[in-house]
């Protein structure tokens, strides 16, 4: 049997064995048991990531592990419908031919080279983080044009080269820019309950200048060459740059401009205060006019992915059920209880304080980790003998650290817009988890120290 269908049903084996034996009070050992389940089969790939969620909102009911509005609350999330306009929008980006005409256009940029492009698809996600808000946005917008540059070097679908400069969009818009503040979802949980629960809240500067060294800046320099070596190819650009695209045609005009408007709303939804989902929404809604044409009913039916929604209401479904459990606070206890936490020891308890962030970003999901970590902060900083501020920031550490795909579900749209499964993802994730424990965190403590946060 192949080692990812044993795990898969490893976990399923031990997930039925915590709910027959419902060890916890309450519904918090249903709870974990649906957990270790479905994580082991999300984590491990061994079904289409879709049917999994199915059977996640089945059990989910048929346990009665949460009331109904709590199980399929990811479909009221306003993260779903971002991922609705978006799916619209990059049918219409492939269907203009604007895709492969921006492609065009940057890989004049990028070069020849296959570390070119791939360096150069990185670097603009990593350079949207600082002009666009929302990560789900930014994988949206950046993927249908990463797809269009990758036919542009003759990259076919199922080859490495396709695969690499999907996993550079995926990656680069998404991991890099968790050490921008307003960059992504947990970034904003953590400020938002530190406002509110300690009446702190970092400056954009301060928070910069604490992460986006180690973890931006080189973690995207150990990203782009693990991205090259693990899916080498090399690009044929002689196709493509003999077929002429021709002047820019009145529908590539149309979704130039209407992507365009998208992406300055998006970049200033601190003025108008209008979620980065109905901005897509809207965008995705004037699309579908019949008037405009620029996605029909046929494209409509048959090019939308839609389980890739059903994915993301999923992820976000178990987040919830075992937030609302008090799952992920009892987990979080467990661990603080057992982690060599003590005054007078700054390594030892920034690598515990790391190692709990991961472990709790495991089962919550990345924006349920500072959710359930930011009350406990005082706890942790009497144990640790580390300010609030210190303690509140390590934080970081763990949740822009993912381990499993499924932990965020902007990496998860990215894969589905680009057409690839969750399997390449997984290894470079474990990859980057292995390095980031290795070496970027002992190097991170350093410039902590010598910055006096520890």
């Amino acid at each position: 049997m192949p080692l990812p269908r044993l795990l898969a049903w490893m976990a399923v084996a031990a997930g039925t064995a915590i709910v027959i034996l419902d060890p916890l009070p309450g519904t918090e050992g249903k709870v974990l048991g649906l957990a270790v389940a479905f994580i082991g089969l999300w984590a491990t790939a061994v079904m289409p990531e879709p049917i999994i969620a199915v059977f996640f909102f089945t059990m989910a009911m048929l346990l009665k592990a949460a009331p109904s509005p709590v199980v399929f609350g990811g479909f009221q999330s306003a993260a779903l419908w971002l991922v609705f306009g978006g799916l619209v929008m990059g049918v219409a980006v492939r269907s203009t031919g604007l895709g492969e005409r921006l492609g065009a256009r940057l890989s004049h940029a990028f070069g020849s080279s296959y570390w070119g492009v791939i360096t150069g698809v990185t670097l603009v996600g990593v350079a949207m983080g600082f002009l666009m808000p929302s990560s789900m946005g930014r994988a949206i917008l950046l993927m249908p044009i990463a797809l269009g540059l990758a036919e542009r070097y003759g990259f076919a679908p199922g080859s490495n080269g396709r695969l690499g400069v999907v996993l550079a969009a995926a990656f680069g818009c998404h991991v890099p820019t968790f050490s921008i503040l307003p960059a992504n979802l947990p970034n904003l949980v953590m400020v938002g309950a530190a406002e509110t629960l300690w009446h702190y809240t970092p400056s954009y500067g301060a928070y910069l200048l604490l992460h986006f060294p180690i973890l931006g800046f080189l973690k995207t320099a150990i990203m782009i060459p693990l991205i090259v070596k693990l899916w080498p190819d090399t690009p044929r650009p002689e196709a493509a740059a003999a077929r002429p695209l021709g002047p820019m045609k009145r529908q590539e005009g149309q979704l130039a401009l209407l992507l365009a408007a998208a992406l300055v709303l998006w970049a200033t939804d601190f003025v108008h205060h209008v979620s980065p989902a109905w901005v897509s929404m809207a965008a995705g809604a004037l699309l579908l006019l019949p008037g405009i044409g620029l996605v029909d009913r046929k494209a409509f039916n048959e090019q939308i992915n839609f389980g890739s929604m059903f994915y993301v209401a999923g992820i976000m479904g178990l987040g919830a059920v075992v937030d609302q459990s008090g799952l992920g606070a009892r987990l979080a206890r467990a661990i603080l209880e057992v982690l060599p936490l003590a005054p007078g020891q700054p390594g030892t308890n920034f690598a515990a304080l790391a190692v709990l962030s991961t472990l709790v970003s495991i089962v919550t999901t990345l924006p349920g980790a500072p959710a359930v970590l930011t009350p406990m902060a005082g706890q942790m900083a009497e144990a640790s003998g580390l300010s609030i501020e210190a303690v509140l920031m390590s934080q970081v550490l763990g949740f822009s650290n993912p381990v499993l795909p499924y932990q965020s579900a902007p990496m998860v749209v990215a894969m589905q817009l680009g057409g690839e499964r969750l399997g390449p993802a997984q290894k470079l994730c474990l990859w980057l988890a292995v390095i980031t424990f290795v070496v970027l965190l002992p190097l991170d403590f350093l410039w902590w120290r010598l910055l006096g946060w520890i």
